[in-house]
């Protein structure tokens, strides 16, 4: 039996227009499951579920606000209407405020930041758990995206950093109260790889000195991170909650 096998189970990503949800939705697909994917930006959706069911794939999606309860509500009720049950929640909606320190953001990008990064996992997470109940459905799995920069940080990541922080402990929590809702909570922390949060400072003058203090001495690909998503969305991670999985070429231990 291939436990990395998702035939069957329905997953929901948010944040799924772009970068990191944009690639798993595809990823998930490949491997059976059926991927309803939710964002702002609904004609990207649209066109990634175009391309996931012209390679045969099932795929949803609809709009999605993770920062408003309603609308998380709303893309919930509808991924279910569609497939079912949910059976894994990705929690992969972010964003950043660009290269700023704690002195040069203002309040509005405090705000916008911790309310996708930090309070929108807590809203989805919390929505797909009341569901899960409601459901009878003898468990669940959601995986939090989270980053290095949790641990790892460099000047001018203020707030994004503090929001991956709070976000590996709030994995952390998560984890141990809804063990009892059959409920695993893992996160999925990757090193650097060029998505839009990350590509001022990989497109930078910078790049490249940067690079040498990683040991393996090159960024990340999204395929880099194919593997360890299998694993926590499959089967195969059964006894894994509350771990932090870091796919970072050895970036953090660089910094011990």
């Amino acid at each position: 039996m291939n436990r990395f096998d998702l035939t069957g189970k329905h997953i929901a990503v948010t944040g799924a227009s772009s970068g990191f949800g944009r690639h798993f939705a595809g990823v998930l697909a490949g491997a059976g499951a059926r991927v309803s994917l939710g964002a702002r930006r609904t004609e990207r959706i649209k066109g990634r579920v175009k391309e996931i069911q012209a390679q045969d794939g099932e795929a949803f999606g609809a709009p999605l606000d993770v920062s408003r309860a309603a609308s998380v509500d709303d893309f919930i009720a509808a991924a279910e209407a569609t497939f079912g049950p949910i059976d894994v929640l990705i929690n992969n909606a972010g964003v950043e405020a660009g290269a700023k320190t704690y002195t040069m953001i203002d309040e509005a990008d405090w705000d916008r930041v911790l309310d996708t990064n930090l309070k929108g996992v807590w809203l989805a997470s919390k929505a797909y758990t009341e569901r899960v109940r409601a459901n009878g459905q003898t468990g669940g799995n959601i995986i939090n995206i989270s980053s290095i920069t949790d641990r790892r940080t460099i000047k001018g990541q203020f707030p994004y950093a503090v929001s991956k922080g709070a976000l590996s402990r709030l994995t952390e929590v998560m984890a141990l109260e809804a063990a009892k809702y059959g409920i695993r909570v893992n996160a999925l922390a990757p090193g650097y790889i060029l998505t839009d949060v990350s590509r001022l400072l990989l497109e930078s003058d910078q790049s490249e000195e940067f690079a040498k203090g990683i040991p393996m001495r090159r960024y990340g690909e999204f395929e880099d991170l194919d593997g360890p998503l299998l694993l926590l969305a499959s089967d195969a991670s059964a006894y894994m909650t509350g771990s932090i999985l870091i796919v970072d070429g050895g970036h953090v231990c660089a910094s011990l």
